[in-house]
């Protein structure tokens, strides 16, 4: 574990151009500003807490770095940071109240306590959880129907500097997301014969957007597709729709109209 008094180097307003590697890249794609940066080494594993901004707002990336240079992260909104802020005191209190570890008394799928938190499209399930290695803090972080699943975990015993850090970042930069103010709708579902139809609305370093997945169900599993429409060209996608209903309703009308209309001259005399 470290001393508690982990290296800091806050670069304010550096643009994204000023970082080096991979991250130079990245950055450059995505607009993004580096506010601050922490270290915290916590056993044999090494964690960065880097404020960030772009043009949705500030956030807190969580990169985790084990022994053998494995990488994980996970992205929290600043008020995001806040709750897991406090989440972190309450399983550090817990944690501190347990007993030595017991092999016997450890539940099956070796969690001792879990919460969960929601923002936006964006859901965290945290577990403090005991294995054969100890005791651990493991964050996941998913994305509503759908997405891939990313997480870090955090060693039991490091989990209040890891919130005192995390307290001195929101001391400085606030719990102010920034960005976009107002309320995001809700998903919307559909289905039709097997498949489901859901619609997301999210942010992200680009904007807002509805995200449309198609979710067909056969005997062999459940197959997943999606689009992503920026909401800019929303109004241009109903339009066309629109259209196309229209259209299609011209069609089917004159389609019933030929098949209930027989002319006089096929019909056979008596």
């Amino acid at each position: 574990m470290s001393s508690g008094d982990p290296r800091l180097n806050r670069r304010r307003g550096q643009a994204s151009n000023g970082a080096t590697g991979s991250d130079s890249g990245q950055q450059q794609q995505s607009n993004e500003q580096e506010l601050a940066t922490k270290m915290l080494q916590i056993q044999s594993k090494r964690f960065y807490l880097d404020v960030k901004q772009n043009r949705r707002g500030k956030f807190i990336k969580v990169a985790e770095i084990g022994a053998d240079g494995r990488r994980s992260q996970i992205f929290l909104a600043l008020s995001t940071a806040a709750d897991f802020r406090d989440h972190l005191g309450t399983f550090s209190e817990f944690y501190s109240q347990l007993g030595p570890p017991n092999p016997d008394t450890v539940p099956e799928d070796g969690k001792l306590k879990s919460e969960m938190m929601i923002k936006d499209n964006r859901r965290y399930y945290l577990d403090l959880k005991e294995n054969a290695r100890g005791r651990f803090l493991r964050v996941s972080q998913t994305i509503t129907r759908g997405g891939p699943r990313s997480q870090v975990a955090i060693p039991a015993q490091g989990m209040i500097e890891f919130r005192d850090n995390l307290t001195d970042l929101l001391d400085e930069f606030g719990t102010d997301d920034g960005g976009f103010k107002g309320d995001l709708p809700d998903g919307r579902h559909m289905r039709v014969d097997n498949k489901n139809f859901y619609f997301d609305v999210g942010q992200n370093n680009r904007g807002i957007y509805m995200r449309i997945s198609e979710v067909t169900t056969t005997v062999k599993g459940n197959f997943r597709t999606a689009i992503t429409v920026p909401e800019k060209s929303w109004s241009r996608f109903r339009d066309y729709f629109r259209d196309y209903c229209e259209k299609m309703a011209e069609c089917n009308e004159k389609s019933t109209t030929a098949t209930t209309s027989v002319p006089a001259e096929s019909v056979s005399p008596q």
